[in-house]
């Protein structure tokens, strides 16, 4: 009889996997996603997933109000800065923040106007290459980076001192010149972290005779790469890196209240038929679903499936690098045009550019990828922002126009001798790998000496890769930083945006225009000099667009509270709970 029992529930036990969902912790969750950690540093970390986790861990000075992208409340500072309360100045180049009193970091000191300006003098100094210091640098200051085309140093530190004061409980922020976005900047970038906590641990001290120590440091010299004090509602309690796990924790003392959720696991799981598994089994709360997957599982009665979450993104995109990094590079084969690899500045001919787009089957991978639920890209600027045009001029799938390009570059090289190379994406995400393949199989379609390698790459060595120009042609994508057309155009298409860079990209007319369009502050203005701008970028071929893709999430029933934003690059866990299980 006791031997029936135990093979009974172990019966029980196994049908809970494979069957229905299991009970589980009303107060934990579990989430898996795609990405990986690249640092809890906020001033290295640029990737769209770590910046949902720091979305939860680091308070801002404000933030937005729901899910609005125009409205802002109050969090750290005591109210939101406006010209009708005097808080901006009547030329649009100062900010006064009133700082809260009674805010604790995580560690339990109280949070301080010192703290404000240390961190967001931190975040200036540092500028890691190709990190997000230039969202601050640029508003702030009126300089990209704080270095020049040969790395040697051109920030004056006085005018860090100048641009960010405290005096008592207000921190004053005074421009160059005005930035109509610097509050949806700071409503996502503005992350605090502990003075004293950081200085105690080896970290800048804060002075004017040591930064240039902690400028453009690698990305593991920091004391925070796997460590947070933070202010927001949950703290990071562990990274286990090999694991690829993240654990968080509820900030029981924070200043809007306590987490109704205690403890958050957030699992690293590349392989999405496993993520699947996982959620329909009840392992995971919430998963990154690929759009490819919703409509099998949208059936399921225990899942609730989110795939038309509006997003301010483009992506995927595939990327041309034009001066690739030669040095031990299998992924460009013999590195010259030989039928046997490429040489380094394989992409600069426009023939070759032109060629590929228009070898991408557009409407395929649209259908292929996302269902036909995502709009056609045909620019940087995505849907939802003002000079989003519907109307712009578009790369469609033509192989007879890829063939005419293909003839005409280098002089008919191409075409009688080939080439052979690697095209990179990282591994996850079914969308981009989806590209990939698409590109290939027209490419190698067009001629038997055309020869394509697909790779898929882990997540931190592709960022790794991406910026060190070791790869040809890459998959991407964007989401915004903040809410306005800047955001989209100067990473894509001016020369000192992080995709540029990373392509060796550049063009006169093009930065000018992105330059001018964000010192106007007419609307009408901006909106035309955006259109013109993708205009220019279709010319020049430098992307490949395909879609505005929408955010897409898979919950099991009993998690309610989920609040979205476009802007958001994760989830903001405060508002989550779930109901207790009735099985």
């Amino acid at each position: 009889m006791k031997r029936n029992n135990i093979i009974f529930t172990a019966a029980l036990c196994l049908a809970a996997i494979f069957g229905c969902a299991p009970k589980q912790e009303t107060n934990n969750l579990t989430v898996a996603i795609i990405g990986e950690a690249e640092s809890f540093d906020p001033v290295f970390s640029y990737d769209g997933f770590t910046h949902g986790v720091l979305l939860n861990i680091y308070d801002t000075l404000i933030k937005f109000k729901g899910s609005s992208l125009t409205e802002f409340e109050p969090l750290i500072a005591q109210e939101v800065p406006s010209v009708e309360n005097g808080l901006i100045s009547q030329d649009g180049k100062t900010y006064t923040f009133n700082i809260r009193k009674d805010i604790k970091f995580h560690d339990g000191t109280p949070l301080t106007a010192q703290d404000v300006e240390y961190s967001l003098k931190r975040f200036l100094i540092s500028d890691a290459v190709s990190g997000p210091s230039t969202l601050l640098l640029e508003p702030i200051l009126g300089i990209t980076s704080t270095r020049d085309n040969k790395g040697n140093i051109i920030l004056d530190y006085q005018d860090v001192e100048n641009a960010i004061k405290s005096d008592g409980d207000k921190v004053i922020i005074t421009l160059k010149r005005p930035f109509a976005p610097l509050l949806s900047i700071l409503a996502r970038w503005s992350y605090i972290i502990s003075k004293d906590w950081a200085i105690s641990h080896g970290e800048w001290d804060g002075t004017a005779g040591t930064w240039r120590q902690y400028n453009n440091r690698g990305k593991n010299e920091s004391y925070l790469f796997d460590k947070a004090n933070g202010s927001g509602p949950f703290m990071l309690e562990r990274w286990d890196n090999a694991a690829k796990r993240i654990y968080l924790r509820a900030n029981k003392d924070y200043i809007l209240g306590a987490p109704k959720l205690e403890t958050i696991q957030l699992i690293t799981v590349p392989e999405q038929s496993t993520m699947r598994l996982m959620l329909e089994s009840g392992d995971v709360d919430i998963a990154e679903i690929a759009p490819t997957f919703t409509d099998q599982i949208a059936s399921n009665p225990d899942l609730v499936v989110q795939d038309r979450l509006p997003r301010l993104k483009t992506d995927p995109v595939i990327f041309f690098t034009f001066d690739i990094n030669t040095e031990a590079n299998p992924d460009i084969g013999s590195g010259k045009l030989d039928g046997a690899g490429i040489p380094a500045d394989f992409f600069k001919d426009i023939n070759i550019r032109k060629a590929f787009s228009y070898a991408f089957d557009y409407d395929a991978f649209a259908e292929e990828s996302m269902g036909g639920k995502a709009p056609r890209a045909c620019g940087p600027v995505p849907p939802g922002l003002a000079s989003y045009d519907k109307d712009a001029p578009c790369y469609e799938f033509d192989l007879k126009k890829a063939e005419e390009y293909f003839k005409k570059a280098y002089d008919g090289q191409v075409w009688d001798k080939g080439f052979s190379f690697t095209l990179t994406y990282n591994t996850g995400s079914q969308m981009r790998q989806t590209s990939a393949e698409i590109l290939k199989r027209n490419i190698e379609k067009l001629n038997p000496k055309f020869n394509i390698e697909l790779r898929g790459v882990p997540w931190a060595s592709f960022l790794e890769k991406t910026q060190a120009s070791k790869m040809p042609l890459w998959v991407r994508g964007w989401i915004a930083d903040y809410p306005d057309e800047h955001n989209f155009v100067f990473p894509f298409l001016h020369s000192k945006g992080r995709y540029a860079v990373a392509q060796s990209f550049g063009n006169a007319d093009l930065d000018a225009m992105i330059d001018k369009a964000v010192r106007s502050t007419d609307k009408s203005e901006r909106i035309k000099l955006y259109r013109q701008i993708q205009r220019v970028s279709y010319d020049t071929a430098a992307q490949i667009y395909t879609i505005h893709s929408p955010g897409v999430w898979v919950f099991r029933k009993d998690v309610k509270g989920f609040l979205d934003n476009p802007v958001f690059m994760g989830i903001y866990f405060y508002p989550i709970y779930k109901e207790k299980d009735s099985i």
